[in-house]
C-alpha cells in the first residue's frame, strides 16, 4: 500500500500534471501540424514543381526480385517530415517568444506598492506628533 500512495503522490504533483497535459496538448498540435503540411502545403508546393506528390518522390536502391521486396529510401516522406518539424518549432518559437514579452512587460512594470492602511495612517500620525513634541523649543 506505501508504494501505491508514494506513487499517487508523485503522479499528482504540479509538475507532473503540467507535463502529461504539455505531451497530449503537442501530440494534437502535431496531428494539426502533419495535417496542415500534407493536405494544405505540400499539394500546392507539388503542384509548382510539376503536379508532384512529395510523398512519392523515392529512389530504388534493389528492385524486387521473386519473394524478396524492392530496397527503396523514401526521400519525399522525409522531406514532408522536415516541413512538419519547421513548422512546429516555428510555432513553439513564436509562443516562448510572446511568453518572454508578457514575462519582460511584468519585470518592467513593477506593482505600485500598496495604499497604507487606517492603521499605519494613525501610527503615523502618531509618531509625527510624538516628534514633534519631542523637539526642543528656542
Amino acid at each position: 500500500m506505501g508504494m501505491l500512495k508514494e506513487f499517487r503522490e508523485f503522479a499528482m504533483r504540479g509538475n507532473v500534471v503540467d507535463l502529461a497535459v504539455g505531451v497530449i496538448i503537442g501530440a494534437a498540435f502535431g496531428k494539426i501540424v502533419s495535417s496542415l503540411v500534407a493536405d494544405i502545403i505540400m499539394p500546392p508546393l507539388g503542384l509548382l514543381i510539376g503536379g508532384v506528390d512529395f510523398k512519392q518522390f523515392h529512389l530504388v536502391l534493389r528492385e524486387a526480385k521473386d519473394n524478396v521486396p524492392a530496397v527503396v529510401m523514401n526521400y519525399g516522406s522525409f522531406l514532408q517530415n522536415i516541413f512538419d518539424f519547421v513548422i512546429v518549432a516555428f510555432a513553439i518559437f513564436m509562443a516562448i517568444k510572446l511568453m518572454n514579452k508578457m514575462r519582460r512587460k511584468e519585470v518592467e512594470e513593477p506593482a505600485a506598492p500598496p495604499a497604507p492602511t487606517a492603521e499605519e495612517k494613525l501610527l503615523t500620525e502618531i509618531r509625527d506628533l510624538l516628534s514633534h513634541q519631542q523637539q526642543p523649543k528656542l
